[in-house]
């Protein structure tokens, strides 16, 4: 048994509009597989941990060389900057491919106590950024005893 469904205007332009739509994706996708990955790799991942006398940043860089890296500290932020760019060549007998991939990102993170600016420590291995960044000691606050007169 089937059943009828009435159509109007609106749904017969809807139900082409997402069939084209459907068509042009997969037409699409076909001739640039790689391209929403590529977009993804212009990011940059960072863990945080907040230790008893020090922050311990890492931030995920791979293929960033360290002359691409800007690190700086300001009213309680630290902005990483980083610069990525890469070539990618395909020769074969018939054709030609070349790609070339570059960009620049930057995250911010707000340390909620002051650190000792002097002593900050960062070492980019492996495509790992790490930084170690050590608190101020705060001057241990004596506690004194107000008697009630």
């Amino acid at each position: 048994m089937k059943f009828l469904v009435r159509q109007t205007p609106d749904n017969f332009i809807k139900s082409v509009n997402d069939e084209i739509s459907s068509i042009l994706n997969r037409h699409f996708d076909d001739l640039y597989p790689d391209y929403g990955e590529d977009m993804d790799k212009l990011s940059m991942p960072v863990e945080l941990a907040d230790k008893k006398d020090e922050y311990d940043v890492r931030a995920e860089l791979p293929g960033v060389k360290k002359e691409d890296l800007d690190i700086d500290l300001n009213d309680g932020y630290l902005t990483i900057r980083a610069k990525k760019e890469s070539e990618k060549v395909e020769d074969d007998k018939c054709y030609r491919k070349s790609e070339f991939k570059y960009g620049e990102f930057s995250r911010s993170i707000y340390l909620p106590q002051e650190v000792d600016s002097e002593k900050i420590d960062a070492k980019l291995e492996h495509g790992i950024l790490k930084i170690r960044i050590p608190k101020l000691e705060k001057a241990k606050e004596s506690v004194k005893k107000i008697v009630v007169k």
